[in-house]
């Protein structure tokens, strides 16, 4: 096959931050602190306990809601730093919060909280710039222990047959990594690096940022500039058309919407690609705006929208029509169950999550549409995501009602999300996502044909060979 591609992922972020606790699957509050327990007994004495993929539903019966409290026994007064699963909250308790110098609630330029009850924190931090407080004095490896952590992480994700993605975070500082990558043959994967830019960057960073839009290296390259116009449903931070259950969503992350199309024109007009994460209807239409308003310059691959969980018939209609490529991740409903008693779900009621994830009905419409993992929200795994896509429920799970089932893709519909899709969401359709004559040599080598393979038995189909830039990075055993 073409070599796979992840369309929307954060390999460099996960490779830091995935780490401690699985808490994938587990839904309970007491499978959640038993995980804990065990993560405590397996660090030594004084370490952060940490655990990643924590699901909101394990705090569905627990007054008070989501607390770093209900883990006092579990972590015996060492730190905690959990994250839940979509990497938008972090729950921490308070010798964490003491680390941190947090002890009341702050003011941010962005759609962020440290939440509190009578000014006292939670332990619940939503967004980036409140979970960052705490998340800045956890440690992690540095130097070459750091780059071995990442050129690890690349080669877990080449057994699965996975031979680049669009990664979705970034700044010049992680450029130059892959640049150190590269040169020291540590770097077995082909990477299109974003800039990050946010509510917070003035004029003066943009002048700095917009140069690097042409840096780039043999496996890796910039050109384009990824922006957050909203949240996540399931904590009201996503940017809704009419207010959700509780009478959130009606806000942006910028909190200046005029800003944020502003920094879309200067970043186009310098020649970037841009990428928006937008979940919610309004944010979807507010990002849409922005990219007719600035055009496409200097050869630029087509914008593109990440996510898009609820969609009106108006505004779909709008991606083929304008050119913007609709960036997928079906695996992100993992959490979403087919009789909406799910958070996502009850948050945004039955009409708009009757709108839920609609690959099919933007693919058939003319858009494109790459797919991709989120991880480490979710699974990097092509494979399983591919089960997703066309089953809409988890693979191996025929037990499990689909959601949205009128929404999953055919199986080529599928291979071609993580192939010529991915290419062509990149303009990079010229030379790669096809097996051919002068095109890159990426490829991916499966045991039999993965559209031809039951989607339920997808995610156990054999990876042969992985091959990056006419590099063998990965070969199974004989």
């Amino acid at each position: 096959m073409p070599g796979l591609v992840d369309s929307h992922q954060h390999p460099f972020l996960g490779a830091r931050q995935a780490v401690g606790a699985d808490l994938t699957g587990l839904r309970t509050l007491a499978e959640v602190r038993a995980a804990v327990r065990a993560e405590r007994a397996r660090i030594p004495d004084g370490a952060w306990v940490r655990g990643f993929a924590l699901a909101y539903e394990a705090f569905d019966e627990i007054a008070g809601g989501m607390r770093g409290d209900l883990f006092d026994d579990d972590v015996q007064g060492s730190p905690l730093f959990l994250r839940c699963f979509d990497f938008h909250t972090a729950l921490v308790n308070d010798a964490a919060l003491a680390i941190a110098g947090v002890d009341g609630p702050r003011t941010f330029v962005e759609s962020a909280e440290v939440v509190c009850v009578d000014g006292r924190p939670t332990g619940e931090l939503r967004e980036w710039s409140a979970i960052t407080l705490v998340e800045s004095v956890v440690p992690e490896p540095t130097g070459d222990d750091l780059l071995r952590v990442y050129r690890d992480t690349f080669l877990r994700q080449a057994a699965v047959g996975l031979t680049g993605s669009h990664v979705m975070l970034g700044d010049p500082d992680l450029l130059v990594t892959c640049a150190e990558l590269e040169a020291r043959g540590w770097l077995p994967a082909r990477l299109v690096v974003p800039l990050r830019f946010e509510p917070t960057t003035t004029a003066e960073q943009l002048d700095d940022w917009l140069p690097h839009v042409g840096d780039r290296g043999r496996r890796w390259r910039a050109g384009s500039a990824k922006f957050f116009i909203d949240g996540v449903v399931e904590t009201g931070t996503a940017w809704l058309e009419e207010p959700d259950a509780e009478g959130r969503g009606l806000a942006p992350f910028w909190p200046d919407p005029a800003w944020y199309a502003e920094c879309v024109r200067r970043a186009a007009e310098a020649g970037f690609q841009c990428i928006t994460h937008a979940v919610g209807d309004r944010g979807v239409r507010c990002a849409l705006d922005a990219y007719r308003a600035a055009g496409r310059h200097g050869g630029a691959a087509p914008h593109r929208i990440e996510h898009i969980e609820t969609l009106d018939d108006a505004v779909l209609r709008r991606f083929a029509a304008e050119g913007v490529s609709a960036s997928m991740q079906p695996l992100h409903m993992e959490n979403n169950s087919a009789d909406q008693s799910d958070p996502w779900s009850r948050a945004l009621g039955p009409a708009r999550a009757g709108r839920a994830f609609r690959c099919a009905d933007l693919r058939r419409s003319g858009a494109r549409l790459p797919l991709g993992s989120d991880w480490p929200v979710a699974r990097f795994d092509p494979r399983y995501g591919m089960g997703w896509a066309r089953l809409r429920r988890e693979p191996g799970r025929p037990e499990r009602a689909p959601y949205g089932p009128d929404q999953a893709l055919t199986a080529l519909e599928t291979l071609e999300g993580y192939t010529t899709e991915a290419a062509r969401a990149v303009g990079e359709e010229a030379h790669a996502g096809r097996v051919s004559a002068g095109f890159r040599a990426d490829l991916t080598a499966f045991a039999a044909d993965p559209v031809d393979v039951d989607a339920d038995a997808l995610r156990d189909l054999p990876v042969l060979l992985t091959v990056v830039d006419g590099e063998s990075v990965f070969r199974a055993a004989p």
